[in-house]
């Protein structure tokens, strides 16, 4: 937590500077090509690297081999990702296109990344986020490098950032590979193939979260203008800050949601995991709803960032789904079904598309967040009928008043938000 608390402090550094160096539409350039970053990497890892702690959380013997076959996996999606951020960059014609073809070539470097699985297996996430924390500190020390060296224009401030994550990646892969375990005796190699087949529902199911997540900037950008993507992305940032403890939370559980599917305690395990991450996010986002000017101000008046604070208030409500989906979502991973998530997070980005399509043009920026936060709502929605078709429901009844505490944080925390206006006068 705290190191997820340290990279996304780094990041909205990174932003801060940024928001007061350039102006409303390049700044607004600067975080589309961050959205498309995000979507590349999902496209990259396609599955490969919750399928290797599947594949490896009970068989240690298998790690290497199965590490072998992921790898080839990435570096082919790697490289078609390469491909096409330099086919958009030439079809928008956009200005330093060689500098974002430059940081495009990161993702290369998350075939090294794959050897954190070994790590993963045990939930030992001490290296991992040390490694983290040095990767983000490096992203934002080249950002202010590049703001004292003159640097004046979006791309080159993609690459700094590009550059933290791929040094992260090459010490990740160096802490790592010595606590890999010896291959089984006589243990056959995997097949990529095989581990792409198997990856892939899971791996379209991510790509259409991040996808669903970021595609409102293609919405955004041409009907309201890179000043309001600007705004929308900003605020889009701050929601994604929020949830990091949603995210990482679900993230780390899976090598132990899986071992308690095994084990037939699949839903009291889930239960015991979302209810109170359920109350920290109402926590946070009721606090966030009564003080989203004041927040958003602190990125420059001059900007008028302070005009997003309705869709950010939308999407911190999207924020709060997220506590209760993405552990439910991860629990439907865990119990193997792979098809099911791909159809949530397929029916997700309809849901998203169909929003945006209908209210950014009639809504602008608040259209867009109102479609995410739909969008989130379904994500609960079918994961938690899912789990319950399978006999795993979250819902364990001697326990289940817990989900009361996303409301009752929300009324904490917008309490809070309230004595602080009166107090401080913000």
């Amino acid at each position: 937590m705290l190191g997820r608390l340290w990279g996304s402090t780094c990041t909205l550094a990174a932003l801060y500077v940024l928001s007061q160096h350039l102006d409303t539409a390049q700044f607004g350039r600067f975080t589309f090509y961050l959205a498309l970053f995000l979507i590349l990497d999902s496209f990259v890892d396609l599955g490969t690297g919750q399928i290797a702690v599947r594949r490896t959380a009970s068989d240690p013997g298998r790690l290497r081999s199965v590490l072998s076959a992921a790898r080839r996996v990435r570096l082919t999606t790697a490289a078609l990702g390469l491909l096409a951020v330099g086919v958009l960059t030439w079809a928008l014609d956009e200005e330093g296109a060689g500098w974002i073809l430059l940081a495009a070539l990161y993702p290369l470097t998350h075939t090294l990344e794959l050897t954190t699985t070994v790590l993963k297996n045990h939930i030992s996430w001490a290296r991992v986020v040390i490694v983290r924390s040095i990767a983000s500190a490096t992203s934002l020390a080249l950002v202010l490098w590049a703001l004292t060296s003159g640097v004046s224009t979006p791309a080159p401030f993609l690459l700094a950032i590009a550059c933290g994550s791929t040094l992260g990646n090459l010490l990740l892969h160096l802490v790592s590979r010595g606590h890999l375990p010896p291959p089984a005796p006589q243990s056959e190699p995997e097949s990529a193939r095989l581990l792409l087949r198997e990856a892939l529902p899971i791996g379209l199911a991510g790509l259409c979260q991040q996808t669903y997540f970021w595609i409102d900037n293609v919405f955004v950008r041409p009907i309201c203008g890179q000043e309001e993507l600007g705004r929308y992305n900003l605020a889009v940032r701050l929601m994604s800050f929020g949830i990091m403890a949603a995210v990482y939370a679900a993230m780390a559980s899976l090598p132990w949601l899986t071992r308690e599917h095994r084990a037939g305690r699949l839903g009291p395990a889930v239960a015991r995991l979302a209810a109170p991450m359920f109350l920290l996010g109402g926590l946070g986002t009721g606090v966030v709803w009564g003080l989203p000017e004041p927040i958003l101000g602190l990125f420059g008046e001059g900007q008028s960032f302070t005009s997003a604070a309705p869709a950010l208030r939308w999407l911190m409500l999207g924020g709060l789904a997220v506590y209760a989906g993405a552990p439910l979502l991860t629990a439907v991973v865990a119990s193997g079904s792979s098809t099911a998530v791909l159809r949530i997070a397929a029916t997700g980005l309809v849901i998203n598309l169909l929003g945006n399509s209908l209210l950014v043009p009639s809504m602008g920026i608040e259209g867009a967040a109102l479609a995410t936060l739909a969008t989130e709502i379904w994500v609960v929605v079918g994961a938690a009928s899912t789990l319950v078709k399978a006999g795993a429901g979250p819902v364990v009844n001697r326990r289940a008043w817990l989900w009361l505490g996303g409301p009752l944080g929300f009324a904490l925390g917008y309490g809070l938000s309230l004595w602080a206006r009166s107090v401080l006068g913000v």
